[in-house]
C-alpha cells in the first residue's frame, strides 16, 4: 500500500474536499483523484461516496478509523528518524568511572537533557579496564575514564586531572601534619583499591619512587567505598579530592607534598570508527564542560 495514497485519503476526510486535499499536498486535483482510485482498487472497496458533498462509505469509515493510527505512527516515525539524522534524538551509551560518575556528571547531564530532551542517555559505571573492553565489543559508545593500556588501540583524549589527597580518621596521629609524604604511610594501614584499578597503580608507582615498601594494606574493591572505611577507623586512604564534598564527618583530608594526579578523559574507538551524530553531540558537550577543569 502506497503511504502517499493513504495520507491523501485522510486529508480528503479531514477537509471533506478533493480540492483542499490537493492544495495541502501540493498536487493537481487529478493526481488526488487518481490516488483515490488506486487505493480503492487495491482494497477492492469504495471508500468515499462522491456527490455534492463527500462522505465515507461503511467500508471507508472502518478503513479510516483503523488506518488513522498507522498514519500517525508513520508521521511520528518520520519525525523521529529526522531527529536521529540531525543528532536531536537517539540512544547514547556512556561509561564513566568514579568519582566522576557521582560528583561531576549528574548536573552536567541534567543541563544536557534540558537542551536535548529526545536524546536518551545510559550511564554505565565501572573500571577503565572493563570500559575499554565494552567499547571494543560495541557495548558502549565511549567512556569518561582514565587512560587505557596502549595495547587496546583505543583513542584517549585527556580532559582534566583528578587531584588526590590523603583521607584520615580525625584522631589519627598523621593529622598533626599539614602535608603528607609517601614515607609517612610507613607503619600505618593503607586502604587500597583492587589490583586492576589505575588509581592503585598510580599510588604504587609513587610509593615505589619513594622506596616505601612493604606496607600494611587492606584492599577495598571500590574507590567510593574508601571514605567509609576511613570513617570506621580502619586505615588511611588516598582518594580523589573531588569526591570529598564535603569531607566526611569524623575524617580529615591532607594534601600530598608531591601532588599525585590522575588524567581523566574521553575514551573511544577514534577517528577511524566515528561516533554517531547523536553520540558525537554528547562527546562534544563533555569535552566543552570538563576540558581543563583540573587547572581552573
Amino acid at each position: 500500500m502506497d503511504m502517499k495514497n493513504l495520507k491523501t485519503f485522510h486529508l480528503i476526510v479531514k477537509y471533506g474536499s478533493f480540492i483542499r486535499a490537493a492544495e495541502e499536498m501540493n498536487y493537481a486535483q487529478s493526481t488526488v483523484t487518481m490516488q483515490m482510485q488506486r487505493l480503492e482498487s487495491e482494497l477492492g472497496v469504495e471508500l468515499l461516496e462522491r456527490g455534492k458533498t463527500i462522505a465515507l462509505t461503511e467500508a471507508g469509515r472502518l478503513f479510516y478509523e483503523q488506518s488513522l493510527q498507522i498514519v500517525n505512527r508513520l508521521e511520528q516515525l518520520q519525525s523521529n528518524l529526522a531527529d536521529i539524522q540531525s543528532g536531536e534524538a537517539g540512544h547514547v551509551r556512556l561509561g564513566v568511572t568514579e568519582p566522576t560518575a557521582s560528583h561531576r556528571l549528574p548536573k552536567l547531564i541534567g543541563r544536557f537533557q534540558s537542551m536535548f530532551p529526545k536524546i536518551k542517555l545510559s550511564v554505565d559505571m565501572g573500571s577503565s579496564v572493563n570500559m575499554s573492553e565494552q567499547i571494543l565489543k560495541g557495548e558502549l559508545d565511549f567512556a569518561l575514564c582514565s587512560a587505557p593500556d596502549l595495547t587496546t588501540g583505543l583513542y584517549f583524549e585527556p580532559l582534566f586531572d583528578e587531584k588526590f589527597v590523603v583521607l584520615l580518621p580525625e584522631n589519627h596521629v598523621l593529622t598533626g601534619k599539614s602535608t603528607l609524604a609517601p614515607a609517612d604511610f610507613q607503619g600505618h594501614r593503607l586502604l587500597i583499591t583492587s589490583a586492576t584499578c589505575p588509581y592503585r597503580r598510580k599510588l604504587e608507582m609513587a610509593l615505589k619512587e619513594a622506596a616505601v615498601t612493604p606496607l600494611d594494606t587492606m584492599e577495598i574493591g571500590g574507590m567510593t567505598a574508601l571514605q567509609y572505611y576511613v570513617e570506621a577507623g580502619l586505615g588511611i586512604a588516598l582518594v580523589p579530592e573531588n569526591g570529598l564534598s564535603p569531607v566526611p564527618a569524623g575524617t580529615v583530608a591532607r594534601p600530598m607534598d608531591v601532588p599525585i594526579d590522575m588524567s581523566i578523559g574521553l575514551l573511544s574507538r577514534g577517528p577511524e570508527s566515528p561516533l554517531t551524530v547523536t553520540a558525537s553531540k554528547v562527546y562534544q558537550c563533555l569535552r566543552q564542560e570538563l576540558g581543563g577543569i583540573g587547572h581552573r
